[in-house]
């Protein structure tokens, strides 16, 4: 009778089976399916190609622009960031009606091929329309990807699962300027090739035929991708009249009243947009306040504020992973708007560059609770039949506080240096202090101000479920003598 160690071979595959059951229950185990993995590595990809495609168009743009490249950067740029405002809500309601993967697939084959004509870009404008096209895709996209994810993993895994997507958005950037780089030098070599110089291969084409790359990959990836069919309640909804101008509207005002309606979904818009106004206006005054306050070098003084905060979103991030479910989701939630308010306005009244950093850095954490959590608890309370035109309401949400934020703070930054010149000489006495108050630093306190409004806010709209959760726990709890 053959014993098992005389079949070397059929004990090698042994092994193997077991590693790859291993490998199989720790993916499932971290990102809550196999199929959500697959999907996560398209977002890894496309998130790498977003980023090396910013880089290829600034580039562009700048080349293209000839005496005032500021103004053409600012053109193409502005056509990634405005038109979401009025053409977001509608992607939502699309998005809602339509086969969501089909909408994916599709997104990221029109992306390639608008990318495979931008290296023959010639004008500004060219670059403006292109980017223009390229954003309706990804208006689409991006909510399409957000609500399908509920359906992919469980529950209790939807915190962790947008911390990796946050991960995997934010953490190629570095990845995507060495590979910039990299496309730099190899296209020295490049252009040597013989037809080289007919599909312009030089270090920005190069930018966007790689970037074409990154969606044809994503395309291919989500063809393969198994994502579940929506429930029958779904089925029927399909059912609707076609999309015409009054069902659109009314749709539109469906997805808009749920957010004042729902408590949780209100308490994240408000904290996100409130937080990001607040937030924001770190970015253009972040220079000035460097010099003014801390009397550091503005681009020294930046840098280190910027690395603190992106550190402490990293550890913000990794805490909600791991803390899992620990820690009341809304109950933190609301704490970290409170915290983010609180640490941007101690921050922003040291007059060291290191205590100033040490609480930027403290505020990255909430910052980096706020958006997992936020997007954690949206995906939670919102059906499958709205999450489309929530998730659509909530980026229009986001790029207006941020436009609000950057071009709104510089101006008030500037009226309130005037004021604060003109009656207080700059300086405050505050119980016996006295304290240096550039317009700079007042605009900061301010916004540090929305933040905790938009905490308190948030308060308001969940105190109803801290109370059900306090009733359900009374009602559990047996009475004595029972």
């Amino acid at each position: 009778m053959e014993n098992a160690s005389s079949n070397p071979q059929r004990n090698r595959n042994r092994v193997a089976d077991y590693q790859r059951v291993d490998a199989t229950q720790w993916v499932v185990k971290v990102f809550g399916s196999y199929q959500y993995f697959r999907l996560w590595l398209v977002q890894l990809v496309g998130s790498l190609g977003d980023w090396l495609g910013f880089l290829a168009i600034a580039a562009a743009a700048t080349e293209l622009g000839g005496g005032t490249p500021e103004t053409a950067v600012g053109f193409v740029f502005s056509a990634r960031i405005i038109p979401g405002l009025f053409l977001a809500p509608l992607a939502g309601v699309l998005v809602d009606r339509w086969n969501r993967k089909r909408v994916m697939i599709l997104c990221d084959l029109g992306r390639v091929a608008i990318l495979l004509m931008l290296p023959f870009a010639t004008t500004v404008w060219h670059l403006v329309i292109a980017s223009l096209a390229l954003e309706v895709f990804t208006l689409l996209w991006i909510p399409a990807k957000d609500s399908v994810v509920p359906s992919m993993v469980p529950k209790e895994s939807l915190t962790t699962v947008n911390s990796l997507q946050m991960a995997a958005t934010y953490g190629t950037v570095p990845i995507a300027a060495s590979l910039f780089i990299f496309l730099g030098k190899f296209a020295d070599k490049v252009e040597t090739w013989p037809g080289a110089g007919s599909i312009n291969a030089d270090q920005i084409g190069l930018g966007f035929y790689a970037d074409s790359l990154t969606f044809l990959f994503s395309a291919v990836m989500i063809y393969f991708i198994s994502i579940p069919n929506r429930n029958s309640t779904e089925i029927k909804d399909k059912k609707k009249p076609k999309l015409d101008l009054k069902s659109t509207i009314d749709e539109l005002r469906e997805g808009w009243e749920f957010i004042f309606v729902n408590p949780v979904v209100r308490a994240v818009c408000a904290a996100l947009g409130a937080g990001l106004i607040g937030g924001g206006m770190l970015i253009p005054l972040g220079p000035i306040f460097a010099k003014d306050v801390l009397g550091e070098n503005p681009a020294d003084g930046m840098s280190v504020l910027q690395t603190a905060l992106g550190i402490g979103v990293a550890i913000g991030v990794a805490f909600i992973a791991l803390s899992r479910q620990r820690i009341s989701q809304v109950r933190l939630f609301v704490i970290s708007v409170f915290g983010a308010g609180v640490s941007l306005f101690i921050g922003t009244s040291m007059s060291g560059l290191w205590p100033a950093a040490s609480l930027i850095g403290l505020l990255g954490v909430f910052a980096g609770a706020i958006y997992v959590l936020g997007f954690t608890l949206l995906q939670i309370s919102v059906a499958e039949n709205l999450r489309g035109r929530i998730f659509s309401a909530v980026y229009t949400i986001v790029r207006l506080s941020l436009i609000i934020a950057m071009s709104i703070g510089p101006f008030v930054a500037a009226t309130f240096n005037g004021l604060s010149e003109e009656f207080l000489d700059k300086k405050a006495t505050i119980f016996g202090w006295q304290i240096f108050v550039p317009g700079v630093r007042v605009t900061l306190w301010l916004a540090s101000l929305i933040i905790i409004g938009a905490g308190f806010l948030a308060l308001t709209s969940v105190r109803n479920l801290f109370n059900e959760n306090i009733e359900n726990q009374t009602e559990e709890t047996p009475k004595s003598g029972s």
